[in-house]
């Protein structure tokens, strides 16, 4: 990656490859502008340029949770959010999610939640397989991604969003760009040996500025889809960090933008957009466009570890899992008094002895 420095972004026809951008940006973006700030009609009119995928609620696997866990959670709509790198396969039903996010909507209050769920964290993604969290999808799909969310962290989660992130830059553009509080010299270092990489695997066509660290910075398409790429700065913690604040500031700027603008972010984006959620739940969705608004976010475990476990390899280990997933509840539902289910101890109690933390 370090050759990538060397590079200055060029001008000039760039061939579309293997679209392989491995953020989730372009589905919030899309989930929480397309699916809640667009009115009825027009939502209804965009629905079938999205691929779509029925998923059985009743299928879904969901813990055993005690009443008092269900009471909390009512009122919430969680959606889990995919991003893939599996472009050349021409699906978005396989391949590693190498980003999960975890958004709960609060149908009350429209406060919008985000927990990533990073991607190398050593979890049950089956029946007693431990695996890395990203391995679900590429084994089961969505359905069995779900089912990992739902199993490991005590949720209920029955609808997903999966895209493909080649229309991150032309959506960002769309905007105007946005502007990053502050970037730190070594993400600027990271953000401009990304810049000619993004230029190739997006086959945009266009001369991009480097960018110098600072506070305000504005980025364009280019340079945003580069800045949520960086992992060599904090690591994945802080690469579905950026994620977040990228997501963060889309969504500010798009809720000011005009119908045309939005239609036209939904008409590149949404082909790319595989989703489980029914024209129902959509207009359930937009009927709360005046009171969304970001909350704050994170990333999950809270407490963790970096080590090999076997022949599996660097992992990201939950330094007891129980302790986390009530973390977890406390930020998503405000739940001072949640109970991990059983399934959940007894997981905690496995990545213990297989792991040694």
């Amino acid at each position: 990656m370090e050759r990538d420095m060397q590079n200055n972004p060029k001008k000039g026809k760039v061939s579309k490859k293997k679209r392989q951008m491995r953020k989730l940006i372009v589905a919030v973006v899309v989930i929480l502008l397309a699916l809640i700030m667009i009115p009825v009609a027009f939502l209804w009119s965009k629905y079938d340029k999205m691929p779509k995928v029925v998923i059985n609620d009743k299928e879904v696997k969901i813990n055993e949770l005690t009443p008092e866990t269900e009471k909390a959670m009512e009122g919430y709509k969680n959606i889990a959010l995919f991003g893939l790198d599996n472009r050349s396969m021409g699906t978005l039903e396989r391949g590693n999610s190498d980003t999960i996010i975890v958004v709960s909507i609060n149908e009350k209050s429209g406060e919008i939640k985000m927990a990533s769920v990073y991607r190398d964290t050593y979890l049950d993604i089956d029946e007693n397989m431990f695996r890395k969290a990203n391995a679900a999808y590429a084994n089961g799909g969505p359905k069995q991604a779900i089912d990992m969310l739902n199993k490991n962290l005590d949720l209920n989660i029955t609808d997903y969003v999966s895209v493909d992130f080649s229309a991150l830059v032309e959506a960002v553009d769309l905007l105007g760009g946005i502007e990053i509080d502050k970037i730190e010299p070594s993400e600027a270092k990271w953000l401009n040996a990304y810049v000619t990489d993004t230029i190739k695997n997006t086959g945009y066509d266009d001369y991009v500025d480097y960018v110098s660290a600072g506070e305000n910075v504005h980025l364009n398409g280019i340079q945003a889809t580069a800045y949520a790429r960086i992992r060599y700065v904090g690591l994945d913690y802080g690469r579905t960090e950026r994620q977040r604040k990228v997501i963060t500031k889309m969504f500010e700027k798009a809720k000011q933008c005009d119908l045309s603008t939005l239609n036209k972010m939904m008409d590149e984006m949404l082909p790319q957009i595989s989703t489980s959620l029914s024209p129902t739940e959509m207009l359930g969705l937009a009927s709360g466009v005046t009171k969304y608004h970001m909350g704050e976010n994170t990333g999950f475990p809270f407490d963790k570890e970096s080590g090999d476990v076997g022949s599996l390899g660097d992992m990201v280990i939950p330094l007891d899992l129980e302790k986390n997933v009530v973390e977890l509840h406390k930020f998503l539902y405000a739940n001072e008094e949640y109970t991990p289910s059983q399934t959940v101890k007894d997981l905690s109690a496995t990545i213990h002895a297989n792991t040694g933390y």
